[in-house]
């Protein structure tokens, strides 16, 4: 199988025009440089780094309450709304959310997974209403056997508990640990730094300490700017950073933002001063390299989750820099395909 058009190539996002070859295991076989006649753009489909899915049945619900009377565990609204819905109901909300997903050119989302085992079985019933298109990975929280149920241990924050039965158990289950710190202020930060996570959730507020533990300890973050911008909790200083670590990009809880990846980026753009090859990264490669996925960049030999975009859109026709145009403008009716099934379909 192979698709035509220009290829936006590896960690750089080298614009190629010509061939990409998919081999009959849906890995890239080979980038072959041509004169094409094509003017779309192909690629990788993106990683959302953090989501909570699970209250997509509650989407816009809250206005104007603070952070915490929306989503701290146990009463906050959205865990009562959780409560009151049906099993039914959450997988079909869950279900809708990740075939939007899919349309909207992402492979793969780490979400923070609420209920317990019964929390993983729905994100795994959903992803299977949704074909499958998106590899919907369970950060579990609840309990140890909600763990080992699901892809890795989603942790609220350091100031819920301790969490360090959790941590254990996920490095001996060889599991990735993520946990929220220094959303609303810093003052969880370094008991999650103590739990040396596998990665860490939005950053807002840290300090200078902060910073040279993050830098030392060589942990990832994913940042969630609309979430923090709607919440009003404040903006992560990206820049300082990006120079310490690797950021990864989410669109947090349904119920604040659509699953996006395209106005994530859009929107961090515009507010940092993060390149665009940077953002692209973030939503690409970065969240699959937390996650431990062989995808996110276009290279030889790494499986084909791909995008193709319609480059002679209204909305892209005439654009003189990919890149940015792909971060800064392009959205989902851009979108000619999503590539997210590894076994290629027949042409």
């Amino acid at each position: 199988m192979e698709r035509t058009g220009t290829i936006l190539c590896g960690r750089e996002f080298t614009p190629v025009e010509g061939r990409l070859i998919i081999d009959e295991q849906g890995r890239i076989e080979a980038i072959e440089e041509e004169s094409v006649d094509s003017t779309d753009i192909i690629l990788p489909a993106f990683v959302n780094a953090h989501t909570h899915i699970g209250d997509s049945i509650a989407k816009e619900a809250g206005g104007g309450l603070s952070l915490e009377e929306l989503v701290a565990p146990p009463d906050g609204l959205k865990h009562r709304l959780l409560r009151a819905a049906s099993r039914e109901e959450l997988v079909a909300a869950m279900t809708t959310s990740l075939e939007f997903m899919h349309r909207s050119g992402t492979a793969a989302c780490l979400d923070f997974r609420e209920g317990d085992v019964a929390g993983v079985e729905m994100l795994r019933e959903a992803a299977t209403a949704a074909d499958g298109a998106v590899d919907a990975l369970a950060f579990a929280r609840g309990s140890i056997d909600a763990m080992h149920a699901g892809d890795g241990f989603g942790a609220s924050g350091a100031n819920d508990a301790e969490f360090g039965e959790e941590r254990t158990a996920t490095r001996e289950a060889d599991k990735p640990f993520g946990i929220h710190a220094g959303e609303v202020d810093a003052s969880d930060i370094d008991p999650a730094l103590d739990l040396e996570p596998d990665f860490l959730v939005h950053m807002v507020h840290p300090e200078p300490d902060h910073l040279d533990r993050i830098d030392e300890q060589n942990v990832p973050i994913a940042v969630c700017p609309r979430s923090n911008l709607v919440t009003g909790v404040g903006l992560s200083p990206y820049t300082a950073l990006a120079e310490r670590t690797t950021l990864a990009l989410g669109t947090d809880n349904v119920m604040l933002n659509s699953p996006s990846m395209f106005r994530e980026m859009a929107f961090l753009a515009k507010l940092s001063d993060l390149s665009a090859t940077e953002i692209l990264r973030m939503a690409t490669i970065n969240g699959a390299e937390i996650a431990g996925l062989d995808y996110g960049v276009i290279e030889p030999g790494r499986e084909a989750r791909l995008q193709v975009l319609d480059g002679d859109s209204a909305n892209l026709q005439g654009a003189q820099d990919l890149v940015r145009a792909v971060v800064r403008r392009a959205g989902v009716d851009d979108v000619r395909e999503v590539s997210t099934d590894t076994t290629p379909s027949a042409e």
